[in-house]
Protein backbone atom coordinates (compact mmCIF):
# COMPACT_ATOMS: atom_id res chain seq x y z
CA UNK A 1 0.00 0.00 0.00
CA UNK A 2 1.31 3.41 -0.95
CA UNK A 3 1.46 5.99 1.85
CA UNK A 4 1.80 9.77 1.97
CA UNK A 5 2.50 12.01 4.94
CA UNK A 6 0.45 15.10 5.70
CA UNK A 7 3.28 17.42 4.61
CA UNK A 8 3.38 15.83 1.18
CA UNK A 9 -0.42 15.93 0.92
CA UNK A 10 -0.45 19.63 1.80
CA UNK A 11 2.16 20.26 -0.89
CA UNK A 12 0.18 18.36 -3.48
CA UNK A 13 -2.99 20.27 -2.59
CA UNK A 14 -1.20 23.64 -2.62
CA UNK A 15 0.21 22.76 -6.05
CA UNK A 16 -3.40 22.14 -7.12
CA UNK A 17 -2.57 18.60 -8.22
CA UNK A 18 -5.56 16.86 -9.78
CA UNK A 19 -6.41 14.39 -7.03
CA UNK A 20 -9.33 13.35 -4.86
CA UNK A 21 -9.14 13.42 -1.06
CA UNK A 22 -11.48 10.68 0.17
CA UNK A 23 -12.40 11.03 3.84
CA UNK A 24 -13.75 7.72 5.17
CA UNK A 25 -14.68 9.01 8.64
CA UNK A 26 -18.28 9.26 9.86
CA UNK A 27 -20.23 12.48 9.10
CA UNK A 28 -20.10 13.66 12.73
CA UNK A 29 -16.28 13.43 12.63
CA UNK A 30 -16.14 15.30 9.32
CA UNK A 31 -18.39 18.03 10.76
CA UNK A 32 -15.72 18.75 13.39
CA UNK A 33 -12.84 19.14 10.90
CA UNK A 34 -12.26 18.28 7.25
CA UNK A 35 -9.89 19.04 4.41
CA UNK A 36 -11.44 21.58 2.07
CA UNK A 37 -12.81 19.93 -1.06
CA UNK A 38 -12.61 16.40 0.31
CA UNK A 39 -15.25 13.79 -0.51
CA UNK A 40 -16.83 12.04 2.48
CA UNK A 41 -17.79 8.39 2.04
CA UNK A 42 -17.81 6.56 5.41
CA UNK A 43 -15.84 3.31 5.49
CA UNK A 44 -19.01 1.20 5.72
CA UNK A 45 -20.32 2.68 2.46
CA UNK A 46 -17.12 2.84 0.42
CA UNK A 47 -17.72 -0.32 -1.63
CA UNK A 48 -21.35 0.51 -2.43
CA UNK A 49 -20.36 4.04 -3.46
CA UNK A 50 -17.06 3.39 -5.25
CA UNK A 51 -18.68 4.40 -8.56
CA UNK A 52 -18.55 7.98 -7.20
CA UNK A 53 -14.74 7.85 -7.41
CA UNK A 54 -12.83 8.63 -10.59
CA UNK A 55 -10.20 5.94 -11.24
CA UNK A 56 -8.42 8.31 -13.65
CA UNK A 57 -7.50 10.61 -10.74
CA UNK A 58 -5.27 9.61 -7.81
CA UNK A 59 -7.33 9.15 -4.65
CA UNK A 60 -5.73 10.01 -1.32
CA UNK A 61 -7.66 8.31 1.50
CA UNK A 62 -7.80 9.78 5.01
CA UNK A 63 -9.49 8.91 8.30
CA UNK A 64 -8.81 9.90 11.91
CA UNK A 65 -5.53 8.04 12.37
CA UNK A 66 -4.77 5.90 9.31
CA UNK A 67 -6.46 2.60 10.19
CA UNK A 68 -9.86 3.01 8.50
CA UNK A 69 -8.26 4.57 5.43
CA UNK A 70 -6.01 1.51 5.07
CA UNK A 71 -9.07 -0.74 5.42
CA UNK A 72 -10.90 1.31 2.78
CA UNK A 73 -7.98 0.90 0.37
CA UNK A 74 -7.88 -2.85 0.99
CA UNK A 75 -11.65 -3.13 0.44
CA UNK A 76 -11.62 -1.02 -2.73
CA UNK A 77 -8.70 -3.00 -4.15
CA UNK A 78 -10.41 -6.31 -3.34
CA UNK A 79 -13.59 -5.04 -5.02
CA UNK A 80 -11.67 -4.36 -8.23
CA UNK A 81 -11.14 -0.60 -8.04
CA UNK A 82 -8.41 0.19 -10.58
CA UNK A 83 -7.44 3.75 -9.70
CA UNK A 84 -4.40 4.83 -7.68
CA UNK A 85 -5.10 4.74 -3.93
CA UNK A 86 -2.82 6.37 -1.36
CA UNK A 87 -3.14 6.18 2.44
CA UNK A 88 -2.49 9.28 4.59
CA UNK A 89 -0.27 8.24 7.48
CA UNK A 90 -1.45 9.68 10.79
CA UNK A 91 -4.79 10.77 9.31
CA UNK A 92 -6.63 13.88 10.45
CA UNK A 93 -4.87 13.79 13.82
CA UNK A 94 -1.57 14.40 12.01
CA UNK A 95 -3.19 16.91 9.62
CA UNK A 96 -4.58 19.00 12.48
CA UNK A 97 -1.38 18.85 14.52
CA UNK A 98 0.60 20.58 11.75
Amino acid sequence: MKDVGVDELRGRLEAKEDLVVLDVREPDEVAQAAISGSVNIPLGQVIDRMSELDPARPTVVICAGGVRSAKAIEALTAAGYTGELVNVTGGMKAWLSQ
